[in-house]
């Protein structure tokens, strides 16, 4: 499931969209706050800027939107109709979930939206060669 070169590899894990070999953030646990959002500027293997354009991640808060209405649908249906739980029992099944999981939905998100725009490529070290050797 979570095999080089794919799309839910790079997502789940955080790793370079391009080729895979290292981890976009500083702190790989976004559950260090202070932290959540700090990424190293370009990848030290293939050397792919991660900030493509100023305000990049911003497109991120549209999937955040989406990432975040799963997890309070998945909520929803599990306490309401496997639980057997009142309505008001649900949303605050709903809000606890959206706090406790925030911190990976937001970069969750960020890894979606970077990810629609760079594209693992696995002749990145070859390119990388002719790109040393022209220089």
């Amino acid at each position: 499931m979570l095999k080089k070169g794919t799309k839910i590899n790079s997502i789940l894990t955080g790793s370079c969209p391009k080729c895979q070999e290292e981890s976009m953030y500083v702190d790989k646990n976004p559950y260090h706050l202070q932290h959540i959002y700090q990424m190293h500027e370009r990848c030290s293997h293939c050397h792919t800027r991660y900030k493509i354009e100023p305000s990049f991640f911003y497109g991120a808060m549209y999937v955040s939107y989406a990432v975040g209405i799963a997890f309070a649908v998945a909520a929803f249906v599990i306490t309401k109709v496997f639980l057997d739980s009142s309505l008001m029992t649900s949303f605050y099944a709903i809000i606890g979930t959206l706090v406790v999981f925030m911190p990976f939905i937001m970069r969750v998100s960020r890894n979606i939206w970077i990810n629609m725009f760079i594209h693992y490529d696995k002749n990145w070290k070859e390119k990388e060669k002719i790109k040393e050797e022209t220089k």
